[in-house]
């Protein structure tokens, strides 16, 4: 196996088979959405996961003759009704919906559907007759449904009375929805009218309670507005590698002879990028323009360290090489998750030109910032 930062074919195959894994772990979070043409179901799932629902060809069925479609992208699919207008044909849709949901249960977590929005516009003003019925029968199939009311005007703090009254309409009729009550959104600023986006937190916190734990991963990875969360599940998983690493460490290993450590620290970058949703390509690249940087700066700080402790040379290949080990894991976990986050917010350039040089010296202060701290902590 390659050493960690080789360049070459031995690292890219390595490297890309291990995105495969992690990804496949990760799974996908499902989404069906709902509700009359018009009421800005695009817009909405587009600000929240950076994806078209409506995208024109992007969509196959899910089931022969479907009218039902799965619009597949990375770590996020949405099921979706196309060219259906709700009032006009949901006992078709709901025909539909039943056998796809049956259909998918006995299917692993990543196919099944995880949460529906039904989306109702705010300046409608009302509830159709049959939206009540059909948002009962969504909650009969055990599909836990938030209702979204979409485009609310909302100047400051305030809302229009309407959009209040219509939110109370909702809450009294009792419809089985999560917490009871409608979420009010606005996807779209209007900036002649004053209106900011607004409510699409509110909806992404929930939509986290109710899809199941499973698919938290691939929730955290799919939607793009909440960077915390993206944070915390590179957290996680470097904790993860770093338990793997220090395990490892403490059987003894020379620091040089890093083959151990390589699938461990290689599915924990493949996992952060896909977290930050990095391509493969993209990925692959900045992993190479870092990785070799971390081997060379890690043995060059490990030595210093060794310098400072008594002792610590004689017994470099066993207890110390633990805290090595998972201290050398954490640093380049935690300077990876730098790099991923500025190149999803496009501090290097956009994908597929990104500033290498940028990348490097990005990775590097923080890699030596971090092994420094965590070495001297886990080796005095």
């Amino acid at each position: 196996m390659a050493a960690l930062g080789d360049s070459g074919n031995g690292f890219d195959r390595e490297f890309s088979r291990s995105y495969g894994d992690e990804s496949a772990k990760i799974g996908r979070f499902n989404l069906a959405v709902f509700g009359k043409t018009g009421v800005g179901k695009s817009t909405l799932i587009n600000s929240i996961f950076g994806h078209d629902v409506a995208a024109t060809g992007s969509g196959r069925p899910v089931t022969a003759g479907s009218h039902f479609y799965f619009h597949d992208s990375g770590r996020f699919g949405v099921y979706d009704t196309q060219g259906i207008e709700l009032g006009q044909s949901s006992a078709e849709v709901l025909a539909d919906l039943r056998q796809v949901v049956e259909q998918q249960r006995s299917k692993p977590l990543a196919e099944q559907i995880h949460v529906a929005y039904y989306c109702v516009r705010s300046t409608d003003n009302r509830l159709e007759p049959y939206e009540g019925p059909f948002i009962s029968e969504l909650h009969k199939l055990g599909l836990p449904v938030i209702l979204v009311l979409t485009q609310v005007p909302r100047r400051g703090d305030e809302y229009h009375p309407n959009t209040i009254k219509l939110a109370q309409f909702i809450f009294e009729a009792g419809l089985p929805i999560y917490l009871g009550r409608p979420l009010l959104t606005n996807a779209l600023a209007d900036p002649t009218l004053g209106f900011a986006v607004h409510g699409l937190q509110e909806l992404l916190d929930a939509t986290f309670d109710a899809a199941p734990d499973g698919v938290a991963a691939a929730l955290a990875a799919a939607q793009k507005i909440d960077i915390r969360r993206k944070r915390e599940a590179a957290r996680n998983r470097i904790a993860l590698a770093v338990s793997a690493a220090t395990a490892a460490g403490a059987s003894p290993i020379p620091f040089s002879d890093a083959a151990i450590l390589v699938p461990i620290q290689m599915g924990m970058l493949a996992s952060i990028a896909i977290t930050y949703d990095i391509d493969l390509d993209v990925a692959l690249a900045a992993s190479l323009a870092t990785t070799g940087l971390a081997t060379q700066a890690g043995r060059s700080l490990v030595t210093n360290v060794i310098k400072m402790v008594p002792g610590a040379g004689a017994i470099i290949g066993g207890a110390i090489s633990a805290g090595v080990a998972g201290s050398f894991t954490f640093a380049m976990g935690m300077a990876w998750r730098e790099v991923c986050e500025g190149i999803a917010e496009g501090k290097f350039g956009v994908q597929g030109a990104l500033n290498n040089e940028a990348i490097k010296g990005a990775f590097i202060a923080e890699f030596k910032r971090q092994f420094n701290k965590r070495l001297k902590g886990d080796s005095v």
